[in-house]
């Protein structure tokens, strides 16, 4: 059962970060008017159910973890139930939970979004007193676990990371904390090493997946040019080494990005390949590349964010911290491209903004889930982020419609929902 659900883990990191991934902008579709950048409904039934089908096992681990005293099990479990949680909830708001896994009850109620969020901090508390343990009658098998191969420790530092970012995700809310956010993040992560990742397949990372299917012209993976002119210098006035580790340059050895809403550039489809596209050889997207869950650089980013108003140094560190583990996450050498990228990135600390450190969070979290909830807690304030063309809202998305499956077999309890630009509780 670790094995399954550290497995399910991974690929639903993946479902989510590719849902969302079109609506941050760091993909885009080939077509026109495609639905999935131009904000009409999608069915996502088979996202819901992959979300809620790795719930019920990793319920199933936490029964069995219970029945024969193992808090290392649990606590993992208890580490996965909030991580599944979360997601259900940062895409549709309310939803099924505390009725969702009875074997006689198959109309659940919706549990509200603020109770869902309660339910998966408190997760994540008793996950971080049974972690804390080191008395368990079954440890964790390492073989079987396909995320932190069985270090309980490490598995403590997530807890931990997932805690700084939910506590962080709350910050337009009266209730923010800044101060428990940083507490979290001082028992979180302390290097790259430390990040949750999942890099067990049966074939090759599904990123890497899109991309051998994008070269063979089943095409799909296209980079937004939101994305790439956010790196090459156009959008910020320097050219970004990462860059040179996400895709490579196009046939005409330039970096540019396809527009969300109005699809490829002629002559069409692009089978020329003069757009970019995610790419097979990058150590984010290559063939055994890890699927990333939460990583060291992610929670620098949060330690700088929560500091910035009180403790100006501290969060300059943080965030130059941040630039760097991800620089060293993407395998960038050392060079004069690095250096002049540091050195522009140096503002010193009294110049530091929340808004330099959305903008390079936004690059840490390429093709994370994690990057849809900043944009929304940020407004999307990128510089230069537009709406995509042929948008059929006239603001951003902001939450997703409720699928077609749900609403065929639990129609009854499933909230109105106005549009797809109503805001999330956390997001007002």
């Amino acid at each position: 059962m670790l094995s399954t659900v550290t497995h399910k883990t991974g690929i639903n990191s993946y479902n989510v970060g590719s849902l969302v991934a079109n609506y941050v902008q760091y993909t885009a579709n080939p077509s026109a008017s495609a639905a999935s950048d131009i904000y009409q409904e999608i069915d996502f039934t088979s996202t819901w159910d992959a979300l809620y089908f790795a719930m019920a096992d990793i319920s199933d681990l936490k029964t069995q973890a219970i029945e024969q005293n193992s808090s290392e099990y649990l606590g993992v479990a208890n580490v996965l139930l909030s991580y599944h949680l979360s997601l259900v909830s940062d895409l549709w708001g309310d939803a099924p939970f505390t009725e969702a896994f009875s074997s006689t009850n198959f109309t659940p109620k919706y549990d509200t979004q603020e109770d869902l969020y309660k339910t998966s901090m408190i997760l994540l508390d008793s996950a971080i007193v049974q972690l804390g343990r080191t008395d368990a009658v079954i440890k964790l098998l390492g073989a079987k676990d396909l995320i932190h191969g069985g270090a309980r420790a490490k598995w403590l530092l997530t807890a931990y990371a997932l805690k700084a970012r939910l506590l962080n995700k709350v910050s337009k809310t009266a209730t923010y904390n800044p101060a428990s956010v940083l507490a979290a993040v001082s028992n979180a992560y302390k290097t790259n090493a430390d990040d949750a990742e999942m890099s067990s397949f049966f074939t090759r990372n599904p990123w890497a997946q899109v991309a051998v299917n994008n070269a063979g012209n089943t095409l799909s993976g296209w980079l937004s040019e939101q994305f790439i002119d956010h790196l090459s210098g156009t959008t910020y006035g320097i050219f970004d080494p990462r860059l040179r580790k996400i895709s490579r340059p196009t046939v005409n050895n330039v970096y540019i990005g396809t527009v969300n809403g109005a699809g490829n550039r002629p002559p069409g489809n692009n089978t020329v390949k003069d757009e970019n596209y995610i790419d097979s050889t990058s150590p984010w997207t290559g063939t055994s590349s890890p699927l990333l869950i939460v990583t060291y650089a992610e929670i620098k980013f949060i330690e700088a964010e929560a500091a910035l108003s009180t403790d100006p140094a501290r969060a300059y560190t943080a965030y130059l911290a941040g630039i760097n583990a991800n620089m060293d996450k993407l395998q960038v050498p050392a060079g004069v491209e690095k250096t002049a990228y540091l050195a522009a990135a140096s503002v010193g600390a009294d110049n530091l903004t929340k808004a330099l450190i959305f903008k390079e969070k936004y690059i840490a979290t390429y093709l994370n889930p994690e990057a849809w909830n900043d944009a929304r807690r940020f407004n999307y304030a990128y510089k230069d982020f537009t709406l995509p063309q042929n948008a059929v809202l006239s603001t951003f998305i902001r939450r997703l419609a409720y699928p077609s499956g749900e609403r065929s077999k639990n129609g009854k309890n499933i909230p109105t929902v106005g549009t797809l630009a109503d805001r999330l509780w956390w997001d007002k």
